[in-house]
C-alpha cells in the first residue's frame, strides 16, 4: 500500500547525494506504485533536468502538475523536513534541478 513512499525515499536520497542516475529508477518504480504522488514526478525532472535531459523533465514537470497545479519551489521550501546544513546544501541540488526542468517558482 506504502511501497511508493519507499521507493520515492530511496530515490529521493540518492538525487540529494547528487546520484541522479541511481534515482532515476526509484522515481519512477514511485510513480508507477502511485501515479497521484506529485513529488515523484517533480523529482525524476530534477533529476533528469541535471543530467541535461530537458525535455523529458519537462514532460514530468506537466506530469506532476496535473496531479498537483499548485506546487511550486517556494511551497517545496516551506517544507523543511531538517535543518541540518548537509540536508539543506543536498536538498538545494535537487532545487535547482526541478528549477532547471521548469517547475513554478511560486
Amino acid at each position: 500500500m506504502y511501497a511508493y513512499l519507499w521507493f520515492f525515499n530511496v530515490g529521493f536520497a540518492k538525487a540529494c547525494l547528487g546520484k541522479c542516475e541511481e534515482a532515476l529508477p526509484w522515481l519512477r518504480k514511485a510513480i508507477d506504485a502511485n501515479r497521484n504522488n506529485p513529488w515523484a514526478y517533480f523529482h525524476t525532472a530534477a533529476c533528469l533536468a541535471r543530467l541535461g535531459r530537458l525535455d523529458e523533465a519537462r514532460h514530468e514537470v506537466e506530469a506532476g502538475l496535473a496531479v498537483d497545479p499548485k506546487y511550486t519551489i517556494k511551497r517545496l521550501r516551506a517544507s523543511v523536513e531538517s535543518d541540518t546544513a548537509t540536508y539543506l546544501a543536498q536538498r538545494e541540488r535537487v532545487i535547482e534541478g526541478m528549477r532547471k526542468a521548469g517547475v513554478p517558482e511560486g
